[in-house]
């Protein structure tokens, strides 16, 4: 055997590093932990994690007059109040989800949301960042979810609202910035303007992408689209499956912006669900095969319901067995992996932590090259990995935000109080290396809501939870909701610091 040797330097750093702690090679995992919290400046660019969650609330007068008083942020951080206290613009609904930048990432003038209501409320809305002034764009949704600005200049969003006719739909919207009090009528389809409202217009359901609880939605600039249906399974059903669109014709990405809704690569188009399972000419597939490579199968032969009419996506996934996950959640693109000409997307699967201890967890989903992953024929073959594993810390993977420039993965935790005794987190996921696995190279806690179970909240007794982050093009700013909090209103913040 020959001999190896370890340079003094190195045992030097090992030393140093785990002073202060009993090393036990029976707790090996808790040197692995040190060593991320020593190296927090370099792979997160805050000063340090936060400890521990928070086990108060703020006190709903204070939280009032100051929003920034819900969370705490690690050092080095520093939070403002884009809209939620008496000083700001208010007018934002109790249950602000998803946020857009509009008109794009690197310079944007307002913050497009979903407000997470009943058709009664407002659903869609827009706030301009230079008054904090709040707008309400569009009444009528049912539970809305996702927004996003799309690369040829228009506004997607959707709604969080089941399956069948009646369920959650994908609209597309054009001029945001001239779209005001728009009225939906779902039963029917059709969009008036409101008093003194402008833009109904402007608006249409893009039926071609089917019908399902829209949460993760994720747009290339060809126009292909990748969503999940945020299901749970139930008596043996396999839960929410994750879907991709290829329009009928692919936007040249050099394009500018659209002129028209016609022009929109979303007119038409084919969907495609996700099974895992390539074994045995592709007939391994089923409970257990949640990772791993597979198939996109075409979605035919479904007869569309609802007015406007729609294919069932749900219904579809049930009869196909369709890869299934416990509440797909929201989704984001690699823009490391898309800048290379590669497709990979992570999204989130909440589990359920309050019965069974299924903490949830992230996966990423690799789709080849953009070519490849917008080609119909032959069609792309998706590998599913596991990215994040949940646990009783870092619980219901809710919302994720990629971060530009450092490469980090944003996870929103959304748990409920009454299992955990705390209050909700979010955490800083680093990309994995070049290890042989395919996980996170580790994560730490960047933040902790100060609102265990709202008393005058929208939702009294359900803990408030962090939700619809977004980063801008440089990964400075972020936004994000915190929702249904103990104010009643809805609250947006802006978390800045982020050290390079």
């Amino acid at each position: 055997m020959k001999r190896r040797t370890v340079p003094v330097a190195t045992v030097v750093g090992i030393v140093a590093l785990t002073a202060g702690i009993a090393l036990s090679y029976t707790d090996f995992g808790t040197v692995r932990d040190a060593l991320l919290v020593s190296k927090t400046k370099t792979l997160f660019g805050v000063t340090a994690p936060i400890a521990q969650s928070s086990t108060v609330s703020a006190d709903p007068t204070e939280a009032a007059q100051d929003a920034s008083l819900l969370v705490k942020v690690a050092p080095g951080l520093h939070v403002d109040v884009v809209t939620g206290d008496a000083a700001a613009g208010t007018g934002a609904g109790p249950n602000v989800d998803m946020i857009a930048l509009w008109p794009n990432d690197t310079s944007p003038t307002h913050l497009i949301f979903c407000n997470e209501e009943g058709p009664a409320q407002a659903g869609l809305q827009r706030l301009e960042l230079s008054s904090g002034d709040v707008d309400t764009m569009l009444t009528g949704t049912n539970s809305c979810d996702p927004a996003h600005v799309t690369p040829w200049g228009t506004v997607v969003f959707g709604e969080e609202s089941g399956g069948g006719s009646g369920g959650g739909r994908l609209y597309e919207l054009i001029d945001p910035v001239h779209t005001t009090n728009v009225l939906l009528d779902r039963s029917t389809g059709t969009l008036t303007d409101g008093p003194g409202g402008e833009g109904a217009t402007h608006i249409v359901s893009r039926t071609a992408l089917g019908i399902l609880s829209f949460e993760g939605v994720g747009v290339l600039p060809n126009g292909v689209v990748y969503y999940g249906d945020e299901q749970r399974p139930g008596t043996g059903t396999p839960g929410g499956a994750y879907f991709k669109f290829i329009p009928t014709t692919l936007r040249d990405p050099s394009s500018g912006p659209i002129t028209d809704l016609g022009q929109s690569p979303l007119v038409s188009g084919s969907v495609y669900g996700m099974r895992l399972g390539k074994r045995s000419n592709n007939t391994d597939y089923g409970q257990g095969t949640e990772s791993g490579m597979g198939l996109w199968v075409a979605v035919t032969g479904v007869t569309p319901v609802g007015t406007p009419p729609a294919i069932d996506l749900r219904a579809f996934a049930a009869a196909q067995k369709l890869t299934g996950y416990y509440r797909p959640e929201d989704l984001s693109f690699d823009e490391a992996a898309l800048s290379d000409g590669n497709v990979r997307f992570c999204g989130n699967n909440t589990g359920n932590e309050s019965d069974d201890h299924l903490w949830g967890n992230t996966i990423c989903v690799s789709d080849g090259t953009v070519s490849q992953a917008s080609s119909t024929s032959p069609l792309s073959m998706p590998e599913a990995q596991l990215f994040v594993q949940g646990n009783a810390q870092f619980v219901m993977m809710d919302n994720v935000a990629y971060q530009p420039t450092r490469g980090n993965w944003l996870i929103h935790e959304d748990g409920s109080s009454s299992t955990t005794g705390r209050n909700n987190d979010l955490w800083d996921c680093l990309p994995d290396g070049s290890d042989d696995d395919t996980l996170s190279d580790g994560c730490i806690r960047v933040a902790t809501i100060n609102d265990l179970a709202p008393a005058g909240g929208a939702n009294p007794g359900d803990p408030a939870e962090w939700t619809g982050g977004v980063f801008d093009a440089a990964g400075k700013h972020f936004y994000v909701s915190v929702q249904h909090n103990m104010t009643g209103d809805g609250v947006i913040l802006d978390i800045t610091g982020w050290k390079y």
